[in-house]
């Protein structure tokens, strides 16, 4: 018994030392440290990986199939986490997965595959074998078949994952996480692929299995890509080509103001062969695309508003409307709940906002946990815990809770 003390004295010493270096001192400090321990949690420390979630085939429907693997590191996740925890001053955990990400690019050098040259997942130890399997001999979460291990999404070329890699390589450099020259000639090959290959259909961001489209969320984060990689360029005085990177970043901006603009709908579009909107299009505002209050951003905000909002949670986008390669349905997506309170925060929408934020936080379970997705009953559904939710969660409170601040200055 003693030992047991001892062990659980030791524990609890240690993340509250950890959790004294957050420099986080705004509203909800309780739930953003809990989202912040998590993703400590989630992280492979001998390399640092983080894990999209340390759960497989917890079904986005309950008897459905979106049942997935998520026990491994996406670009994707831990570009976002990088995001999140410098947001915090966690600068350790934030350089220890910029290193990850810069071993992978490393590996890949001078070795492309059909994703470009990124796999958008490894294993945690950066391995890259993640042959997808069907146990036949498992029933499933609740009898929700196929149980899968392995992630068969894994060579699927997703754009979007070249302008997260940049930008969270971009806010490390703003908090000072600097990476030198072998880092840079690396960081230009990544952004010469982008400035050759943008122009093309993809699978996009929900590794959908109904063939490549022409995503606009993909595109936008080529625009991103090669924006952050003119920045740093510039501010560093580092060689590159910079004028090509100028060329294809406005082609670009006017590709999707030209075709990922839906005039019927008023509102940005999943890609330029549909009307259909998608809410990873609620990161066009954060990342400077287009201005919060711009007219086409708020005609945007107010078309998802009605189509893929229900009380206050997020869908991220219609499966009838848009055929993914999949039957059934699945709950709102966590993640783009958070996204949506941090558009209504930059477009000033801060009562609506707050109102969305504080009723997301009554669906945490007991430990302050949340999963992928929310089914209409409340239940939370898909792998638990997802670092996805709570990297979103971090930002959202961030960004939402300085913009009360400005809010609650005398004029």
């Amino acid at each position: 018994m003693a030992e047991a003390w001892r062990l659980f004295d030791e524990t609890v010493a240690f993340w509250r030392n950890w959790l004294s270096r957050s420099t986080y001192c705004g509203r909800w400090r309780e739930m953003l440290n809990r989202s912040a321990i998590t993703l400590k949690l989630m992280t492979y420390a001998p390399t640092g990986g983080l894990v999209a979630a340390p759960t497989a085939a917890l079904p986005e429907q309950i008897g459905g199939e979106r049942n997935w693997d998520y026990r491994y590191t996406w670009v994707r996740d831990a570009s976002f986490s990088v995001y999140s925890l410098l947001g915090m001053g966690f600068t350790d955990e934030a350089a220890a997965l910029g290193r990850w990400l810069r071993d992978r690019v490393d590996e890949q050098a001078g070795k492309p595959n059909g994703s470009g040259p990124l796999n958008i997942m490894y294993r945690v130890d950066g391995s890259a074998d993640l042959s997808e399997e069907v146990l036949k001999h498992w029933e499933g979460y609740r009898g929700s078949a196929p149980v899968r291990i392995g992630n068969g999404a894994a060579d699927q070329l997703q754009l979007d994952i070249y302008g997260e890699a940049i930008d969270s390589l971009n806010a490390a450099d703003q908090h000072g996480i600097a990476f030198g020259h072998h880092g840079w000639l690396r960081v230009r090959d990544l952004l010469d692929w982008v400035a050759e290959n943008w122009d093309q259909p993809e699978e996009g961001i929900w590794e959908t299995r109904g063939g490549r489209q022409d995503f606009t969320y993909g595109r936008l984060m080529c625009w991103v890509a090669l924006d952050r990689g003119i920045r740093l360029a510039t501010a560093h005085g580092r060689p590159a080509p910079l004028e090509r990177w100028h060329r294809e970043r406005d082609a670009i901006y006017n590709q999707i103001m030209d075709r990922g603009w839906s005039p019927t709908r008023q509102a940005f579009r999943q890609h330029y062969n549909t009307e259909v909107l998608d809410s990873s299009l609620l990161r066009m505002s954060k990342v400077g695309f287009i201005t919060p209050t711009d007219p086409m951003w708020t005609s945007t905000l107010k078309a998802m508003d009605e189509e893929l909002v229900t009380d206050s949670l997020v869908y991220r986008y219609d499966p009838e409307a848009s055929p993914d390669g999949l039957r059934g349905s699945e709950g709102t997506f966590s993640l783009c709940t958070f996204a949506y309170v941090d558009s209504l925060a930059r477009a000033g929408q801060l009562e609506k906002a707050r109102e969305t934020f504080e009723k997301m936080l009554t669906y945490a379970n007991h430990l302050g946990l949340y999963s992928e997705e929310i089914a209409l009953t409340g239940e939370q559904i898909g792998n638990f815990p997802q670092a996805f939710t709570h990297l979103a969660l971090i930002d959202a409170a961030i960004s939402l809770d300085r913009r009360l601040n400005r809010a609650d200055r005398p004029q």
